[in-house]
C-alpha cells in the first residue's frame, strides 16, 4: 500500500502497530528500535539470534520483558541454526501468538467484570442514600425512644455512611466497594455513637422526649462525611484523637453556653 509519507520510517514503525507477529533475522538499528516499539506493544516477537546485528540485541531485550515468551522460547530463540529451526520458530511464533489472544480475552474479561463491580457500588450507594434520606419521611414525633426510633436513628446515619465510602472508592483506581462499605460502616458506628453519646452527656433525658427527625438531619450528613474520609476517622482513632465533640453537638444540648474567664458576671 502507497503512503504518503516521504520518510519511509514513519510509514514502517506505523505498521509495526497492525502487525499478528514480528520476524527479525540480523538488521541494524532500525530492527532494534522495531523490536523495542514490538515489546512496548506486546506484539509477538521472533528475533532469530544466531545472525546477529539488531535481531540479536532485541533477543537480549525480550529476555529480560518475555511479554508472551517462556524459558523455552528465549532458548530456542538463542539456538545454532539447523535443517528443522524454521519450523521450530514459525511454531514458537504461533505459541507467543496464542497466548497473546487468551491474554487479551482475560484483560477484556476483567475490564467487564471491573466496570459490573462499579455499577454495581453505585447501584449500592444510591440505594443505601435514597433510604437514609427517606428515614428523614417515616421519622415519627417527639416522644419517648422506642426501639423503632433508635433503630433509625443509628441506621439511616450507617447506610449514609456507607454510601459516602462506595463513592469515595469509585474515585480509586482498582474499585473494592464491597470493603469500602465494611470500612464506611466502621467509620459511620463511630462517629455517630460518639455523637450521640456527647448528646446524652449534655442532655441526659434526651431519650425520653427524643426527636428523631431533627437529629437526623444532622446525623445523616456527619454519617456520610465519616463513611467518605473515613481513612482520616481511622487515622484518629489510631492517633487517640477521638475527645470531643462532633461538630453540631451543641445545637440540641439544650444548655445555656458557659460564661468565659474574661467575662463579667452578675
Amino acid at each position: 500500500m502507497r503512503d504518503t509519507s516521504g520518510e519511509w520510517e514513519v510509514s514502517y514503525y506505523r505498521t509495526l502497530m497492525s502487525c499478528d507477529g514480528v520476524l527479525m533475522v540480523g538488521g541494524g538499528q532500525s530492527t532494534r528500535v522495531a523490536g523495542i516499539v514490538a515489546l512496548a506493544q506486546r506484539i509477538p516477537l521472533l528475533p532469530v539470534a544466531v545472525f546477529g546485528g539488531g535481531a540479536g540485541q532485541v533477543w537480549v531485550n525480550l529476555d529480560k520483558v518475555r511479554n508472551d515468551a517462556d524459558d523455552a522460547d528465549i532458548a530456542l530463540l538463542g539456538e545454532d541454526w539447523s535443517s528443522d529451526s524454521a519450523g521450530k520458530l514459525v511454531a514458537c511464533l504461533v505459541r507467543q501468538r496464542t497466548r497473546r489472544v487468551e491474554f487479551q480475552r482475560t484483560a477484556a474479561r476483567r475490564d467487564r467484570l471491573s466496570a459490573w463491580s462499579g455499577a454495581a457500588g453505585w447501584a449500592v450507594a444510591l440505594a443505601c442514600m435514597a433510604v437514609a434520606v427517606a428515614g428523614l419521611v417515616t421519622a415519627g414525633p417527639t416522644r419517648a425512644a422506642t426501639s423503632a426510633d433508635l433503630t433509625l436513628l443509628v441506621g439511616a446515619p450507617l447506610l449514609a455512611s456507607v454510601a459516602g465510602a462506595v463513592i469515595r472508592n469509585s474515585f480509586e483506581t482498582e474499585s473494592r466497594w464491597l470493603r469500602a462499605c465494611i470500612r464506611g460502616l466502621g467509620a459511620g458506628l463511630v462517629t455517630v455513637l460518639l455523637y450521640v453519646a456527647s448528646q446524652l452527656l449534655s442532655v441526659p433525658t434526651l431519650l425520653d422526649r427524643l426527636d428523631v427527625r431533627r437529629l437526623l438531619f444532622i446525623t445523616i450528613p456527619l454519617g456520610f462525611t465519616a463513611g467518605f474520609t473515613f481513612d482520616l476517622v481511622f487515622e484518629r482513632l489510631r492517633s487517640g484523637a477521638v475527645g470531643g465533640s462532633p461538630p453540631g453537638s451543641d445545637l440540641l444540648s439544650g444548655s445555656a453556653p458557659s460564661v468565659g474567664q474574661g467575662e463579667p458576671r452578675e
